[in-house]
């Protein structure tokens, strides 16, 4: 049994940084820090890949980066929702007491990694192809900004006390406010540091001091691969999803859709030297 005194207390910040009054009415609009985590990840994202466009060998022109902000911004906000549908609450929308309207409160939560990371790729494809770029290497830059969203998005998720660890003992341990009277793991700041920290580090590594740049299908391998193996790890540290739990085969829906992300990392990695380029 796990005390209940947390070893460390949970700051409480509230999710909403600020309100701003709407003209005419009494109401308030709210803006959280959920919502600056996205306009936040995709605006470091969106200058981070202006750098590296400066860079010789790159694969499209500033203008292509930024039109690639709004592809790009679809691509998360309705692969994230579309994916959450599919993979983790399908019975609250289509069940026989779900309902459907309910896919469009984007503000009662419910956004898969897995789902924006497709969402992105299919607005890749298209605007790669209509645009006559090479999809597989637009990729590649495009992966090396996405650990700046991870982080701000777990760090929104440890704010609003959501997607908490399981029950332990750990010195580090801290009582979330829906999480019921158990310490439990601060996954979220676990995710931040992998999926965030630590994958920016070694696709930053990979960009600037090899040559990865020029073997497509290298950097996307490496974020697909990187992002998996940390997902699989923390998923035996976060608390599984209510209405799913632990799948029937032993692993949890993000350890399922993980695996797949390794078994294709895997591979773009692996031929990557296949398809190296001439610099």
């Amino acid at each position: 049994m796990f005390a209940i005194e947390a070893a460390l207390n949970y700051p409480s910040i509230d999710p909403i940084w600020f309100s701003i009054p709407v003209p005419f009415t009494e109401a308030e609009l709210p803006i959280r820090w959920y919502s600056l985590a996205y306009i936040g990840g995709i605006v470091v994202a969106w200058w981070y890949l202006l750098r590296m466009l400066a860079k010789p060998g790159a694969p499209m022109a500033r203008r292509h980066a930024d039109d690639l902000v709004t592809w790009v911004t679809l691509g998360i906000i309705l692969g994230g929702r579309i994916g959450y549908v599919l993979f983790y609450d399908f019975e609250r929308f289509f069940g026989p007491e779900g309902h459907i309207s309910d896919m469009f409160k984007l503000w009662e939560g419910g956004m898969s990694f897995h789902g924006g990371a497709a969402g992105v790729s299919i607005a890749l494809l298209i605007y790669t192809w209509k645009h006559k770029l090479s999809w597989l290497r637009v990729h590649d830059y495009i992966a090396c900004t996405i650990p700046f969203g991870l982080f701000f998005g777990r760090i929104a998720n440890f704010i609003n006390g959501e997607l908490w660890g399981r029950a332990t003992d750990v010195p580090w341990a801290m009582k979330f406010p829906t999480g019921g009277d158990i310490l439990r793991h601060p996954s979220q700041l676990y995710e931040a540091g992998l999926e965030g920290l630590v994958l920016f580090a070694i696709l930053w590594y990979l960009f600037w001091k090899t040559d990865a740049r020029y073997k497509p299908g290298l950097l996307v391998g490496a974020f697909m691969l990187g992002y998996g193996l940390f997902r699989f790890i923390v998923e035996y540290f976060r608390e599984p999803d209510a209405q799913l739990g632990t799948l029937s085969w032993g692993l949890t829906m993000g350890q399922t859709l993980s695996t797949a992300m390794i078994v294709a990392g895997a591979y773009f990695v692996a031929t990557a030297g296949k398809r190296a380029l001439a610099k």
